[in-house]
């Protein structure tokens, strides 16, 4: 009888050691259920997200095109009826503008038969003098200047852009004078509603075509890519 109780004790703790030993094991088994499931969601997050990526960058681009056709009322040079149109929106005070100028003039100057080539005004806000030049500009080309006093404006850029409005006023000046136009109607001009309003409206069709820096080119009604260089830039436009 004391065996069988001897017996029975030890089967006792052999028993609870196995109940334990089976706790034991379903506990390990429910932490190495979760880590799969845990790292399982975490490569699956990430495949998904290298996926969405994938086809992010394999998205083509949408197209940014020109909104506004060119009228009468656009400042063109070159040939009027070339096949090639090439339109910058741009900013007098814009030092890339600026950098961009001479390039421009020497494509036209090279090819302005196989070019209509056609400037807006984007005047950027943080540059305060931009549209005072736009204006300039615009009160030149009601003289039939406008051409004339653009380049005098880039070219002369470093001495206006940090002046106050009014002393760039008088600089601009200085430029109508040179070019010989009638300093009382440029001066009336300049202040009148009219320029102010075309100019604004080169901004807005700007804006309408997803124009957010300058200069912004669009070559046959597509937004391009800023050309590296002049050879870059040639073989863009005349590839057309």
């Amino acid at each position: 009888m004391e065996e069988n109780q001897k017996i029975t004790k030890q089967e006792k703790r052999l028993l609870r050691r196995e109940e334990r030993s089976l706790e034991q094991i379903q506990v390990a088994r429910k932490r190495l259920f979760r880590k799969i499931t845990m790292w399982t969601g975490i490569f699956a997050g990430l495949g998904l997200t290298l996926y969405l990526m994938i086809l992010f960058v394999n998205r083509p681009l949408p197209e940014t095109k020109l909104t506004t056709e060119i009228s009468a009322n656009d400042h063109i040079k070159g040939n009027p009826a070339a096949l090639t149109t090439l339109v910058e929106y741009s900013d007098f005070q814009c030092p890339a503008c600026a950098s961009y100028f001479p390039l421009v003039k020497k494509l036209l100057e090279e090819n302005d038969d196989a070019i209509r080539f056609v400037y807006r005004h984007f005047p950027l806000p943080q540059h305060k003098n931009a549209r005072l030049a736009a204006s300039v500009a615009e009160a030149a080309g009601l003289q039939n200047k406008f051409w004339e006093m653009h380049d005098l404006i880039f070219e002369n850029q470093f001495r206006w852009e940090n002046l106050s409005n009014a002393k760039a006023s008088e600089e601009f000046t200085k430029y109508a004078t040179q070019l010989g136009l009638n300093l009382p109607k440029f001066t009336t001009d300049l202040d009148s509603e009219e320029l102010k309003t075309r100019v604004e409206a080169d901004y807005l069709s700007g804006n309408a075509s997803g124009v957010n820096s300058t200069p912004t080119f669009f070559l046959n009604g597509k937004k391009m890519l800023q050309p590296r260089d002049y050879e870059n830039f040639k073989n863009i436009v005349l590839g057309a």
